[in-house]
């Protein structure tokens, strides 16, 4: 970027009103949640998991140590899961306490003057769905929205935002087709079957979560890429952004807002997805390019795609670095572009920084680091990181700031 671009970059002032959070998930950072798909993934020999979940942040116990450290960086949201495998831990048997343990979590959240936006779905499943054929199996969305309905209803006095599934294209692929995900199949046509029941399921969510909390806005989330063509590589880029992206946009028709979630761009081949050019700037724990231009164009490309008629709220954005410079960079230049998006009137509401804390990243364990603080894996404290500081900064000016020093 030129001298003149950056010191624009730093000096834009989102809209009043513009929302800021941060965002985690049940299994990520709760610990023990042992009843569900993933766990019994990670201890599957020669499964994709590397380490198990352990107990990982701790923040079934540490939970307000999380509302702490969001009132701390002065945030107006909280994205963070429901564990559905503790909620109902078999069919039809409701948890009292857990109901409990997340309308206690809400409320603190409200009492702290942060909204909660819930997730009902990250990534686990519990082990009674998974036995009965998971997202394979259409009675799925019917059972998913049951569990919907219940937990709303339960919670609706203390929910300001709710999102059915997050990146439901992601479970389907990493679960379905790429194996990285339970139940690790490799089946083009258990993919296809899994995308049209998760569609299903975040249709049927829908109107679950508005019988079981009326007035609450709820949406979908979804994993997006900067597609880019490579070598004549438009016609088979077109084919992988329908399963990807297209067909789950298809379903959000009459939703109240829909979550963009992007990192990098994906460079598509005639054959197929490409690697980075040799030389290019790589997040290393990730294996992806350093791209965080993904965010303005698939935000546009969202818009795009659903006629403007739905507001945007960025659910999750952010870096594995360990070095927080890099943290500061990639989030300043991906908010310069969402900056752009709303100059050009698209509808964003706000954005939401992935993730709180370092946490289990699935697959890969506990070596990607994106939190804007550290956890000490044996007391639980917390603390933020320099570009957590710095990050509150950014909220307290309503946009991106200069990194100190």
């Amino acid at each position: 970027m030129t001298d003149q671009s950056q010191a624009s970059r730093a000096t834009t002032v989102f809209p009043a009103g513009f929302r800021w959070g941060a965002a985690t998930a049940a299994h990520q950072i709760e610990g023990g949640n042992w009843n569900n798909d993933w766990w019994a993934w990670e201890h599957t020999a020669g499964s994709a998991a590397t380490v198990p979940s352990g107990d990982a942040c701790g923040s079934w116990e540490h939970w307000r140590g999380d509302v702490e450290l969001c009132r701390r960086l002065g945030l107006d949201h909280y994205r963070f899961s429901l564990e559905w495998s503790r909620i109902e831990p078999e069919e039809g048997l409701w948890s009292a306490a857990a109901m409990g343990h997340y309308r206690d979590q809400c409320q603190a959240l409200l009492d702290a003057g942060i909204e909660p936006v819930v997730t009902l779905h990250h990534f686990t499943t519990p082990r009674w769905v998974a036995a009965r054929g998971g997202w394979e199996e259409p009675e799925t969305a019917r059972r998913f929205a049951a569990y919907c309905e219940r937990a709303t209803a339960e919670l609706a006095p203390v929910l300001r935002r709710v999102c059915t599934l997050n990146e439901p294209n992601i479970v389907a692929v990493g679960g379905y087709l790429a194996g990285t995900f339970p139940p690790g199949r490799r089946d083009v046509e258990a993919r296809r079957r899994a995308n049209a029941v998760l569609a299903e399921a975040h249709r049927l969510a829908v109107d679950a979560v508005r019988a079981g909390a009326p007035g609450v806005p709820v949406g979908l989330t979804l994993a997006m890429s900067a597609y880019e063509p490579v070598d004549g590589g438009e016609a088979k880029l077109a084919q992988i952004r329908h399963r990807m992206e297209d067909e789950f946009l298809a379903a959000t028709g009459g939703d109240d807002f829909l979550g963009v979630q992007a990192y990098s761009r994906t460079r598509v081949g005639p054959q197929g997805a490409v690697a980075p050019d040799p030389g290019a700037r790589l997040v290393e724990t990730m294996g992806y390019e350093f791209w965080p231009w993904a965010l303005e164009a698939t935000v546009r490309r969202a818009w795009e795609v659903t006629a403007g008629g739905l507001p945007i709220l960025v659910t999750e954005n952010g870096i594995a670095a360990d070095d927080d410079a890099t943290r500061i960079e990639y989030v300043s230049e991906a908010l310069a572009g969402l900056a752009r998006c709303l100059d050009d009137g698209i509808d964003v509401l706000g954005y939401t920084y992935w993730t709180l804390l370092d946490n289990f990243e699935w697959a890969l364990g506990y070596r990607p680091r994106f939190g804007l603080a550290t956890v000490d894996p044996t007391t639980f404290e917390r603390a933020l990181k320099p570009s957590g500081h710095w990050f509150a900064e950014v909220v307290r000016a309503n946009g991106p700031v200069p990194a100190a020093g």
